[in-house]
């Protein structure tokens, strides 16, 4: 692949030194709102994604691995410090809460302070400038997909190119450039596939001419769901974004909700592959210098995604779709390979925990109650794994207008609670209803149930320091519809 051009001159990048010590390297890769099941390695039979399946083979994936807010700048706050949202600061996408608390601690500062190299390369989307890196080369706000601006260690430069090709180029770069004497730490965060699914010209025309099925409930109503759900702005039907892609903003919606579907899933994908090529190129370079023995990849999403359920698209609720991320971790030097985990509870929380107890560093003590290390279930030693966790989201008013929200899943049972009148609540069997179409939260044979489940929420809150009351406000005018953050 063609390199892309830098319009400025890079600074920062350290001279080449001797060769690394035997601590683990670690490269931290991460998407922009890719679910779960958008690889083939987890089932997809529509997208192809190689590169991903062979992080796959070499190692371990987690089928339930969990975003604790599925909102993007609080999920990238708490990969970084490895605490919910309410914890570190960073709870909304943009304005006050936009940034981090000050006593937050991020662990690449701590590797740094331990003799790594640590970078940061691609999507930042938080306000506070990065710290705690030896370099850094960032998208200003959500980059743009085409011949993107990047910040490097505070100075613009504009790239000519496809946005996660010069995210690529520069992963490369930075691993080209690092000092050779010290273990390094990498996160590199691809822009795709957030919204509005621009892919890179070599794909353009991937699937056409083939017609993706659409989920079982793409047509069912949210007729009955809570209040707060049914005034989200979320459905594809409405969506603006195909109007100078072939989609006739005047046709009946139905048949605009179809036709936007198509378009949304096929250009959703197409900018999943430009990410699978990318992440393929630095798992070659990786092989190519010798260092995949000794370099732990782990990679995951910011949040989940809906692609289509209840006609819906977007983040923002603790339905399924919306929490589940891919959750990936290559280490050959530590870890057997082709495992798969469809038992345990992983959280974008264990992160930061896991890298951290791998490369020898100590979190805060408060972030104990946060997260975990893998380490146990890497090393088949499993037992006392977590058997629930907290769910939050406290943007409210914004983008789509989702409620306030707090919730607590457990490995059969989810409880969602509404913050703002009107207060209400969803139950789900998920061992028995796996799709979550029917609420027991007014059912009297679940009574208990609720009340144990309602429980354990408050006992999260308590273990997590989350003393912020929402219960019973009003809510407040949202008039953020269908804007393009985060």
């Amino acid at each position: 692949m063609q390199r892309r051009a830098a319009l400025g001159v890079l600074a920062g990048f350290p001279a080449i030194l001797k060769p690394q010590n035997r601590r683990p390297n670690v490269i931290f890769v991460m998407t922009d709102d890719q679910r779960w099941d958008a690889m083939s390695c987890a089932g997809n039979r529509i997208l192809k994604t190689p590169n991903m399946d062979r992080l796959a083979e070499g190692g371990i994936r987690f089928t339930q691995a969990f975003a604790t807010n599925p909102l993007c700048s609080p999920s990238r706050g708490t990969i970084l410090t490895g605490l919910y949202s309410h914890a570190h600061g960073v709870t909304t996408n943009a304005g006050a809460s936009h940034h981090f608390k000050p006593d937050s601690v991020f662990y690449p500062a701590l590797q740094r302070q331990a003799g790594y190299h640590t970078a940061m390369v691609g999507k930042w989307h938080i306000a506070s400038t990065p710290s705690g890196f030896d370099h850094w080369c960032i998208l200003p706000g959500q980059g743009l997909y085409n011949d993107p601006v990047m910040i490097a260690n505070g100075g613009r430069v504009r790239f000519r190119g496809y946005v996660d090709d010069v995210i690529g180029d520069q992963a490369l770069e930075t691993l080209a450039n690092r000092p050779k004497d010290k273990p390094f730490s990498m996160i590199c965060n691809f822009k795709a596939p957030h919204r509005d699914w621009r892919p890179a010209r070599r794909f353009e025309n991937a699937y056409d001419g083939i017609e993706i099925p659409e989920p079982a409930d793409f047509h069912t109503p949210l007729d009955g769901r809570p209040k707060g759900i049914q005034a989200t702005d979320m459905q594809v039907a409405d969506m603006p974004d195909f109007f100078d892609r072939g989609v006739d903003r005047n046709l009946p919606r139905e048949r605009r909700k179809k036709l936007n579907y198509q378009l949304f899933l096929k250009n959703y994908y197409r900018t999943i592959l430009g990410v699978d090529e990318n992440m393929g190129r630095i798992l070659d370079y990786l092989d190519k210098d010798g260092l995949a023995e000794n370099t732990m990849v782990v990679y995951t999403g910011d949040n989940g995604f809906f692609l289509g359920e209840y006609g819906m698209f977007d983040k923002r609720l603790m339905y399924e779709p919306s929490i589940r991320v891919p959750m990936l971790l290559r280490y050959p030097g530590g870890t057997r390979a082709g495992q798969v985990n469809e038992r345990h509870m992983v959280l974008n929380n264990d992160v930061a925990h896991t890298i951290a107890d791998y490369t020898g560093v100590s979190l805060p003590e408060r972030a104990r109650t946060h997260g975990r290390s893998w380490r146990p279930l890497l090393e088949g030693n499993a037992g006392g794994w977590r058997e629930d966790w907290l769910y939050e989201n406290m943007e409210y008013p914004g983008p789509h207008c989702a409620p306030k929200a707090r919730g607590v899943r457990t490995a059969d049972w989810k409880l969602i609670h509404y913050l703002q009148q009107p207060v209400e609540y969803e139950l789900f069997h998920l061992a028995a209803d796996p799709a979550e179409h029917t609420n027991l939260a007014a059912a009297p044979a679940h009574r208990a149930k609720l009340e144990e489940l309602k429980g354990r929420l408050e006992r999260l809150r308590r273990e997590t320091a989350d003393d912020r009351s929402e219960d019973g406000t009003q809510a407040a005018p949202c008039s953020g519809r269908m804007e393009r953050r985060g």
